[in-house]
């Protein structure tokens, strides 16, 4: 039986922008209109598209108003809601919508996470639990941003929640795996943060020299899976060698 699109709301933003809603719940089932969307926009591009920002509930669609118009002929944003409209008519979440496993090897505690201990004592719960309930859960990459490669993961627990930093750190490694409030995330590169530290992979989250540059896109499904030092220092260098 073919989905019900859920209502969706058509937004201006400025004079060269609008946002399409798909709902305010973050879910992965409004996150699979948001991906099928997307692709079809990227699919099917209309004159004067620039470019498109998925992001938890919503797609933003930027365009060049000039070249939308036909040069002055109709007015830009009447004709990219009219495209809109077009494309949502017949949009199906589909089997190409199936999230994409991928996992993420995570040396947890030590040197590498140091907030392990406070998420811990924060939750009343071992570091070992911390990790058994982080590593046991399945993360849905819904979007990627704030820096390039960093995704915005759902799904953990919120027995490990736990507040931001009061001082951000000014810089924390690539590939630190951290806690944030419900939400948890990996540094993709080495930029400051207040994220609580808990673990650190060696997996190269973003590679400018790698097609595509970021390892994750939004859709995949993560697993992290805990691993030893020598493990880490192990996959580390055959990152390096890439």
């Amino acid at each position: 039986m073919k989905k019900k699109l859920p209502p969706v709301q058509i937004i201006p933003l400025g004079d060269a922008a609008v946002i399409v809603q798909f709902g305010e719940i973050i879910s992965p089932a409004i996150h699979a209109w948001v991906k099928a969307f997307a692709e079809k926009i990227a699919q099917h591009p209309f004159s004067g598209f620039v470019e498109m920002v998925p992001a938890y509930t919503t797609v933003t669609i930027h365009y060049n108003a000039w070249v939308v118009s036909q040069e002055g002929k109709y007015n830009p944003y009447d004709e990219v809601v009219g495209f809109i409209q077009h494309q949502l008519a017949n949009l199906t979440p589909g089997h190409k919508n199936k999230p994409r496993p991928v996992e993420i090897p995570v040396c947890y505690g030590g040197d590498f996470g140091p907030d392990l201990d406070f998420v811990a004592d924060h939750n009343h719960l071992t570091p070992a639990e911390v990790i058994a309930l982080h590593a046991g859960g399945h993360y849905l990459v819904y979007m990627i941003g704030f820096a390039p490669g960093f995704p915005y993961l759902g799904g953990m627990s919120n027995k490990i929640a736990t507040p931001r930093k009061k001082t951000p750190r000014t810089t924390i490694p690539a590939g630190s795996v951290g806690i944030a409030g419900t939400q948890t995330g990996i540094y993709p590169l080495s930029t400051p943060g207040g994220w609580q530290l808990i673990g650190r992979t060696p997996l190269a989250l973003f590679n400018p020299d790698r097609e595509p540059a970021s390892l994750l896109q939004a859709g995949d499904l993560i697993k992290f899976v805990p691993i030893t030092v020598a493990r880490y220092a192990e996959i580390k260098q055959r990152e390096n060698e890439y």
